[in-house]
């Protein structure tokens, strides 16, 4: 069965761009191409940096999963080390950086703490942690905050943001909900049913650093509109 079809998709360095789509689209799949993870059947990929295209090294793309994927035999240093440990680099460099990661995902105090310890929201503090330890170009997260609760959410969602204006690193986020959407990205990519395909490339022109009253002002529920209509057109493909 095919997943996607015709797809062509280019994310600019610094971009915040979300894949929104319904269930069974092809969002997953086109995320694990992107980050090598899936070869296409058919198309290419290209990850370059810079003016010159220098290729993009695979170290350099972090991948956050619907599920934090930690292991829960191991500290919480331990799972963000995990990287380092992988490239058999375990010098106090990295150690340090493991520190500053937990610290920047708000778990200062948790290094020693163990995932079964940890609520839903705080375990995937971690899972980011990890994706940032290597302080990647690309940043690639599938439906990360889909399974946690509206007031968890929407505090990941401001910690995400947080994170990006301070290093404008290039992320690909992959929901299926319009409100994240809009509040997260500099653009949207909205997609059809199976076999996916793009069927709209929406900017979001919302001030930046977004504040949390954003999401009840005329402007963010003015975009919300549009993506809703994009996405319901897309969806009668």
């Amino acid at each position: 069965m095919t997943a996607l079809e015709a797809v062509d998709l280019d994310v600019g360095r610094g971009e915040f761009l979300s894949l929104l789509g319904p269930s069974g689209c092809g969002k997953t799949t086109l995320l694990r191409i992107i980050a090598g993870l899936t070869e296409p059947s058919e198309g290419e990929r290209r990850l370059s940096l810079g003016a010159h295209g220098d290729r993009m090294q695979p170290g350099r793309v972090g991948f956050v999963f619907q599920d934090p994927t930690l292991m829960p035999w191991a500290t919480i240093a331990d799972n963000v080390m995990l990287p380092f440990r992988l490239a058999g680099r375990l010098g106090a460099r990295e150690r340090e950086r493991v520190l500053g990661e937990i610290r920047a995902v708000g778990l200062a105090g948790f290094e020693r703490a163990y995932p079964r310890q940890l609520s839903g929201g705080m375990r995937m503090r971690v899972s980011i942690a990890r994706a940032l330890v290597t302080d990647p170009d690309l940043l690639l997260l599938d439906e990360p905050f889909a399974a946690l609760d509206e007031i968890t959410r929407m505090a990941l969602n401001d910690d995400l943001l947080r994170l990006w204006e301070s290093r404008r690193t290039t992320v690909v986020f992959v929901t299926h909900s319009v409100f994240e959407s809009v509040y997260l990205s500099t653009r949207i990519a909205v997609m059809t049913g199976r076999p996916g395909r793009i069927s709209a490339e929406l900017l979001v022109e919302l001030p930046q650093p977004r504040e949390r009253a954003l999401r009840t002002s005329p402007e963010y529920a003015a975009i919300c509109a549009t993506v809703s209509n994009a996405l319901a057109r897309a969806m009668a493909l």
